[in-house]
């Protein structure tokens, strides 16, 4: 009987510097590690401050993380925008992988992310661009 699996995508407010490489690159290996570990797949954006994340995998070990999230020291403000059953990963193959926000998706993701509530299926659509241009 297959796993059922569950897709999260939230946003927040970086508390940590996101001008600088170093500590950046700490938070994605962190991040693929675990991820690796917990069987979990999604990417990670960085834009302007913000933190925006998709993670896919078991929902109890998304449950977890989602504790984790909330006692992180490096965001703040966290917003769960979504939170549904997915029939397949969007993100397979990669543990974590590092959304890359370039010049031509930047206006898209600011546009997202001045909304109430954004579409979670643009931001995952978005995040997948980001991945393939990067």
């Amino acid at each position: 009987m297959p796993t059922r699996l569950d897709r999260l995508v939230y946003r927040s407010v970086a508390v940590m510097p996101t001008g600088h490489l170093a500590p950046l690159a700490e938070l994605l290996g962190e991040a693929q590690r675990n991820n690796e570990r917990a069987g979990l797949t999604g990417a990670l954006a960085v834009h302007d401050g913000r933190f925006l994340q998709v993670v896919e995998g078991d929902p109890g070990l998304l449950d977890q993380l989602h504790l984790r999230l909330e006692r992180d020291r490096r965001h703040r403000d966290i917003d769960m925008l979504d939170r549904r059953p997915i029939e397949r990963r969007a993100f397979d193959g990669w543990s974590m992988a590092s959304a890359r926000i370039t010049p031509s998706l930047a206006p898209e993701l600011d546009l997202l992310m001045a909304e109430t509530s954004p579409s979670p299926d643009r931001i995952v659509g978005l995040m997948l661009e980001s991945v393939a241009e990067g």
